[in-house]
């Protein structure tokens, strides 16, 4: 079955793995299967810039290093990642609005140059769970919090948010069109849901209203990477 590329360019392939030639591996067998290849801070700090390039000879990179510090270190720290031109960079939320506010800065000065970059604010972390909150001492519930961030990151000038699928439809409910969901924690049915503790299935998620699904082990632990891919690319295309 052929899968309509408007469905492919919403799969974003995360290459959480050891090494910078595994990753590229993987890029380059998944190339034409995903929309986007998320590169993560481990990868990032371990090979660079030019790694990043290199991927994006095989797709689009969605750079995700969650930056999180005071706002005028986290402009400059944007205005020197915004030259590789990722599809999506992250940043966190509760950083705060002026913290926001600067990185929206520097992205908004990056695409007024002709760069595509867009900006999503982390939310909830989807390890985060209302025990882990607790310990946070947080009284929140993850749902509550993150629709409360993605609502400061709308209007501190974020494209959308990293949030749970759980809570996609509210945050597109809340924060209108154009504002992206992009939903880590995507296992399809019967995989082990490891280290995250809020996860749902790539049709699933899309039904709550996600934009994009990052999916990585289920993929890229897979004895058959490709396949892997396939099959959650006619899970989608079944949603």
């Amino acid at each position: 079955m052929t899968v309509a590329q408007s469905i492919i360019d919403r799969l974003v392939v995360a290459l959480d793995v050891p090494t910078g030639a595994e990753a590229l591996a993987l890029a380059r067998t998944l190339s034409g299967r995903a929309g986007m290849f998320k590169v993560g801070l481990e990868l990032f700090c371990a090979e660079g810039p030019a790694f990043v390039r290199e991927v994006q000879k095989a797709g689009p990179v969605f750079l995700d290093l969650k930056l999180h510090d005071i706002p005028n270190t986290v402009h400059r720290a944007m205005e020197a990642l915004l030259p590789m031109n990722p599809s999506l960079v992250t940043i966190h939320t509760q950083g705060g609005p002026a913290m926001i506010e600067a990185a929206a800065q520097a992205v908004k000065a990056h695409r007024q140059r002709g760069g595509r970059t867009q900006l999503l604010g982390v939310t909830v972390l989807t390890s985060l769970d209302r025990e882990a909150l607790a310990r946070l001492g947080s009284t929140a519930e993850p749902g509550d919090l993150a629709l409360h961030l993605a609502r400061l990151a709308k209007a501190c000038g974020c494209d959308g948010v990293v949030c749970s699928a759980h809570e996609a439809a509210s945050v597109r409910d809340a924060c209108g069109a154009p504002f992206h969901r992009l939903t880590p924690g995507i296992r399809p049915g019967g995989v082990a849901t490891q280290d995250q503790a809020r996860v749902v299935t790539p049709a699933q998620a899309l039904r709550e209203g996600a934009t994009w699904l990052v999916v990585g082990r289920p993929i890229t632990q897979a004895p058959d990477p490709a396949a892997a891919a396939q099959g959650i690319l006619l899970e989608m295309a079944g949603a």
